[in-house]
């Protein structure tokens, strides 16, 4: 079984976060990096199915040379091939145009099962998956929280609202898009990143497929949230003044 899990480096989240001088984005020279945590469950899920059915995990990153990090961990964890999509300004390119990148390096790995994280920790547009899946031609579900093996197909359990469950039966090969907390991730061993170090990456030029960069998003303006007071008279009995307070931390402050 082969398993192709896309993941991408983001800012870490105790990063120091200052705004870009232009507002648009935010100062990338303060930053680390870390793998992106949606993408983390999907590493551990791909590597757990490996464990339990045999076959390979292929881990796939478009980035820039710093990438090589990230992708150095996940190797270290126990994937066992990585393909780098050497791209410097990723920033650039929208879902569509990713999602075609990323589709354009796996044509030739013709994979068994596409996992990817729901979402992005910086941009968290959640629609890189699914527009790859409908790239590939692939069946796809979304928000698995479980993933079960059969003959030539995978029954998945998908997280909806209010606590509510859905099962799903898929032929292979699929794309699933991984919720966060689907299992417990492990750390990277000593074996693991000595083996990681030595492992050649295969390293793809973005510019290899002809695939331009699309700025269908822009940002206007990053700030940071403005912080303001403000009080309220609630007038009324104490009885219909408690109403009235209960009504709007329920609907104006949401934090009932």
């Amino acid at each position: 079984m082969k398993i192709v899990v896309c993941i991408k480096q983001v800012p870490a989240r105790d990063s120091l976060l200052r705004v870009d001088p232009s507002s648009a984005w935010i100062q990338e020279t303060d930053l680390s990096y870390e793998i992106n945590e949606p993408d983390a469950y999907a590493l551990e899920e791909g590597l757990q199915l490996k464990e339990k059915h045999s076959g390979e995990v292929v881990v796939l990153c478009a980035g820039s040379a710093r990438a090589t990090q990230t992708i150095r961990e996940a190797l270290a964890k126990g994937a066992d091939r990585a393909i780098h999509i050497e791209e410097e300004k990723l920033s650039a390119f929208d879902p569509l145009s990713l999602a075609r990148l990323m589709a354009a390096a796996l044509h030739a790995e013709k994979p068994d099962l596409v996992l990817t994280g729901l979402q992005s920790d910086d941009l968290g547009y959640g629609q890189t998956g699914v527009i790859l899946a409908e790239i590939l031609g692939l069946p796809h579900a979304t928000i698995i929280m479980q993933v079960e093996k059969q003959d030539g197909a995978i029954r998945v359990k998908r997280e909806l609202e209010d606590g509510w469950f859905q099962h799903v039966e898929m032929p292979l090969p699929a794309l699933l898009t991984i919720q966060s907390g689907i299992n417990k991730l492990r750390y990277a061993t000593l074996m693991g990143s000595k083996k990681a170090r030595n492992t050649e990456l295969k390293r793809l030029p973005a510019a290899e497929w002809g695939v331009t960069a699309q700025e269908s998003i822009r940002f206007a303006r990053v700030y940071l949230p403005e912080k303001t007071k403000h009080t309220q008279i609630l007038d009324g009995s104490p009885k219909e003044a408690a109403a009235k307070l209960v009504e709007k931390l329920k609907f104006e402050a949401r934090v009932l």
